[in-house]
């Protein structure tokens, strides 16, 4: 589902129903197509991949129409219990989401034929979950995919998380990704696994420039591909290159004591 004032989508988000299940629930400006999509499915279970608004936006009132529960991470059980504080380009291209009460994820949750796993993978967020449905390869990944290339990360970002979550579900079996704005419906571990040497080749670069001494600014200036200025304008810095070669930065192991 896509949303704008005027004029194309800003950014389409996807959520997927799985017999009575659902993953994510979209932006809260799509509220109305959203309970259109539901209204006649015998939904029982609605289960998030993390607190973010374009993916918990309608996360109450999907709840308040098929009377599912609604499973998170214990973060995002905390955070939807009384919403949660959000920026002004979120609310012009999402919109907020309203606080909904939510079950923590206590391990699989099942409907039918289908059976959804929880898996941590933080980074993109502390409450990252990606879900897989073993039986069929299927991975519903959130936001943890998003494209092999990123351009930019929100400054809460972890490239060093996101790594980790990365070679964690790489050790699982799938081949279908259901990512939250860029699915993959065939060859989805092999787009994981580029991206994932994309985020280590960056990390590495990173690094690379400042154990020769070069300060931040210097290396940002030395990486920066120039393609985030859009989007650095649009959210007042929030979301930036820069984000991720601090985070890279960040990541950077502590000298052993000697």
């Amino acid at each position: 589902m896509g949303y704008s004032p005027v004029g194309k989508p800003l950014m389409n988000v996807h959520f997927y129903r799985l017999g009575g299940l659902v993953i994510d629930t979209g932006q809260r400006h799509m509220q109305k197509e959203a309970r259109q999509a539901m209204a006649d499915e015998s939904i029982r279970h609605i289960l998030l991949t993390h607190h973010h608004e374009d993916h918990s936006g309608n996360a109450a009132a999907l709840r308040d129409l098929t009377g599912a529960t609604v499973w998170g991470h214990r973060i995002t059980a905390a955070k939807l219990a009384g919403g949660f504080h959000i920026r002004p380009y979120q609310h012009f291209i999402w919109g907020a989401a309203r606080p909904a009460p939510i079950e923590p994820l206590q391990g699989p949750v099942a409907s039918g034929d289908y059976v959804l796993t929880p898996v941590e993978t933080p980074g993109h967020s502390k409450d990252h979950v990606a879900y897989i449905e073993k039986n069929n390869g299927w991975l519903f990944a959130g936001d943890l995919f998003i494209g092999e290339r990123i351009k930019f990360f929100r400054v809460d970002e972890d490239i060093g998380s996101q790594i980790t979550s990365l070679r964690k579900v790489l050790k699982l079996d799938f081949d279908v990704l259901f990512c939250a704005h860029n699915p993959r419906l065939k060859n989805g571990r092999h787009a994981l696994s580029r991206k994932l040497d994309f985020l280590e080749g960056l990390r590495g670069k990173v690094q690379d420039l400042h154990f020769q001494g070069y300060p931040l600014q210097d290396i940002i200036k030395r990486l920066d591909p120039k393609t985030d200025r859009r989007v650095k304008w649009i959210t007042m810095g929030n979301a930036s290159f820069a984000n991720m070669v601090r985070s890279a930065l960040n990541s950077i192991p502590a000298p052993s004591p000697t």
